[in-house]
């Protein structure tokens, strides 16, 4: 008895186990094949000399930290940090470098960049510009270095129609009194905000002056207008702004004669 039973599982079973084995190798090969595929290695070597704190910006090219277009670099609160004046390309006429850390302005910064128009560099940490930094740029019309810590102005070139450096910490014993006289295109001039304690002579071009919050305490007949004469007058200027510093314009009754318009101050 028990050999029948042997012979019909053996009869049975080993065709059936045979049939699934074959079909499931038969699914197997059935199935989309995945490939395995390999991502490259990216991550920076490992050597001892690499810093691990990535590169510098000076470190870097230009156009790979700012935005260049024709004729304007845009280097604007760069990452990582920019300390000092990036390389120009040499077309450059536009620079925007605002929000960054820029410590000092050197001469050789702008040595040969004679085709800049206009420099931005408001929002720095600007302390130091040594005085030929500018005087190379015959073509600059505007120079913004608002919002720095320059206690003292280089020479300033000749062609300049707009001069702003408001927020910084200027002093009369570092603006030379006739920083300015020779800019005979200068329209706008903004010094607000900083520690001068004198009004420098204006160029006969200036429309609009700024002043507001230094400690000028006295200005004279001749801070605006000539004292030996009361047939001038100073057609240009529109805008004089003498608020915030202790000075009564009240006690200065002579000084704004030759003004279309009264500064704006306390009376």
């Amino acid at each position: 008895m028990m050999q029948l039973r042997t012979l019909i599982f053996t009869s049975v079973m080993i065709p059936w186990i045979l049939s699934s084995a074959a079909q499931d190798e038969y699914m197997e090969a059935r199935k989309p094949k995945r490939d395995i595929m390999t991502q490259p290695d990216y991550a920076f070597p490992q050597d001892s000399d690499t810093d691990p704190a990535g590169p510098k910006a000076d470190e870097l090219p230009t156009c790979l930290l700012c935005v260049c277009l024709i004729g304007s670099v845009y280097c604007e609160d760069v990452s990582p940090e920019m300390s000092s004046v990036p390389a120009l390309p040499k077309e450059t006429a536009y620079l925007y470098a605002r929000f960054n850390k820029i410590t000092k302005i050197r001469n050789r910064d702008f040595a040969d960049m004679a085709t800049l128009k206009v420099i931005e560099l408001s929002g720095n940490l600007i302390a130091d510009i040594e005085d030929g930094a500018f005087s190379k740029l015959v073509n600059l019309e505007e120079l913004t270095l608002t919002d720095n810590r320059l206690t003292k102005l280089p020479i300033l070139p000749n062609m300049l129609v707009s001069f702003n450096a408001n927020f910084n910490k200027l002093r009369t014993q570092g603006v030379k009194a006739t920083a300015f006289k020779k800019l005979t295109r200068l329209a706008y001039l903004y010094l607000g905000n900083n520690e001068l304690t004198a009004v420098p002579q204006l160029p006969e071009s200036l429309h609009v002056v700024h002043l507001h919050n230094n400690k000028i305490s006295t200005i004279t007949d001749d801070t605006f207008c000539k004292g030996n004469t009361s047939h001038y007058i100073r057609h240009n200027l529109d805008q004089v702004r003498l608020d915030g510093n202790p000075l009564k314009l009240s006690h200065h009754p002579n000084s704004f004669i030759c003004l279309q318009y009264l500064p704006l101050g306390w009376n």
